[in-house]
């Protein structure tokens, strides 16, 4: 664990944030692994992201309609600190190692194989920090008859089940429309680099601060797969298949065997996404819609006989939402007490009161054309701590922003030296 010193992050109450004093080296590109580190960021880790000299990385570029930056950059590399470096380079190398050595996390998403190309396998690692936790973040596993080959988060949601499910049984399947498979990849690689850091803890004698135990390594190596990720979403997926002899197939907005839970039409083109799937709930629901004869038939009672029913109960649904605006249908269902929503897209979200009361929209200023700052709202820290909340600090870096403070300063490199990797590509 790095030391806490005249960097300290507080929070706004002046509690350290949780992860404060620990040090993440991200070793990664696109999503899946600057996700994680993300996370790591937000609850006051110094995360050291490395990029490419001159390049970046390619997520700087993504989605990017006006300005040098995209705003995908500024999301996902908020809180960090950018150095540039080329792992491909013997100094390189060295480099990556000196930061290893004084780091508590390294997470990477290279295709397996190639941290051991560039001498930075965990093997090595370890011979600079034997308490190093490495984050091993890949299409398919380390292991295994597909692990070499290139795996995308779209992949991962295709091999994993998820694609299969996705969309109507008419139409080919579909995507959800962000990067599901990354983003749950990363976040299942801080889940287990932080089971890492708590197992590493627990290993230290009571009362140590100071290494486990004498030759013993308290480090450990975490194995995400993109496609794990994504198929450990797929609920009871295989089961039913093999215990049932199911496939479940596309089924659109409607939830299989569970009525009524469904998107259904409202006025304008609108939509509201109803799920009246328990008992007390769907009694309530018929009642609220006007159709009592229904909230009291003894074949609805329970959620066995309404799965048969189920296209007719979203039928008679539909009927009453469809000839009321969104917000007459929300109306009710509030009054009520059913689990309902609006479908909302950026603007809704925008303007949504509850977002901004649960601090889920955080105003930051930032330059979208170069010299031109503007006031753009980021997407908040989740989930909320009571006591040590996390916060957004700052937004993703400019390349290379920090290299002064980390090679001058924590590595303690000479600035002639510095000059000289500069001059040679490798920072």
């Amino acid at each position: 664990m790095t030391a806490v010193g005249e960097n300290t992050v507080t929070d706004a109450g002046g509690h350290l944030l949780p992860l404060e004093g620990y040090r993440v080296l991200e070793l990664g590109n696109f999503i899946a692994a600057p996700f994680a580190t993300r996370l790591f960021a937000d609850f006051g880790a110094e995360v050291i992201k490395v990029e490419r000299p001159g390049s970046g990385d390619e997520l700087r570029r993504w989605r990017l309609l006006r300005g040098e930056t995209s705003l995908l950059f500024h999301t996902h590399a908020r809180n960090k600190k950018s150095v540039t470096l080329d792992l491909r380079t013997e100094q390189g190398r060295e480099l990556a190692l000196e930061l290893a050595r004084r780091s508590d996390v390294v997470i990477e998403n290279f295709r397996p194989g190639t941290l051991e190309r560039w001498g930075l396998s965990y093997e090595a690692l370890q011979e600079v920090n034997r308490d190093v936790i490495l984050v091993r973040i890949s299409g398919y596993g380390q292991t295994g008859p597909y692990r070499d080959r290139p795996g995308f988060g779209g992949v991962a949601e295709a091999v994993g089940g998820l694609r299969n499910l996705t969309g109507h049984p008419d139409m080919p399947p579909t995507r959800v429309g962000v990067s599901l498979g990354d983003s749950v990849a990363g976040m299942f690689g801080m889940i287990g680099a932080l089971m890492a850091l708590l197992h590493r803890e627990h290993s230290r004698p009571q009362g140590d601060v100071g290494d486990a135990h004498p030759g013993e390594s308290s480090g450990q190596v975490i194995d995400v797969a993109l496609y794990e990720a994504v198929f450990a979403l797929m609920e009871s997926l295989v089961p039913e298949y093999e215990g049932y002899g199911v496939i479940r197939q596309r089924t659109g907005n409607m939830l299989p065997g569970v009525a009524p839970s469904n998107t259904y039409p409202c006025l304008g083109d609108k939509w509201a996404v109803i799920g009246a799937n328990a008992d007390a709930i769907f009694k309530r629901l018929m009642y609220a819609i006007d159709r009592p004869d229904l909230a009291e038939d003894p074949a609805l009672q329970s959620n066995q006989g309404r799965a048969q029913r189920q296209e007719f109960l979203d039928q008679v649904i539909a009927e009453w939402t469809g000839c009321r605006s969104i917000d007459e249908v929300m109306a009710v269902m509030v009054k009520a007490a059913i689990p309902a929503g609006p479908i909302y897209d950026a603007e809704d979200i925008a303007k949504d009161p509850h977002f901004r009361a649960r601090s889920m929209l955080e105003k930051c200023e930032v330059e979208v054309e170069p010299g031109r700052p503007e006031r753009i709202s980021f997407p908040g820290v989740v989930p909320k701590l009571s006591r040590t909340p996390g916060r957004l600090r700052s937004l993703g870096p400019e390349l290379g922003q920090h290299n002064d403070e980390i090679y001058g300063g924590l590595l303690g490199m000479e600035p002639g030296g510095m000059e000289q990797a500069r001059r040679g590509g490798v920072i």
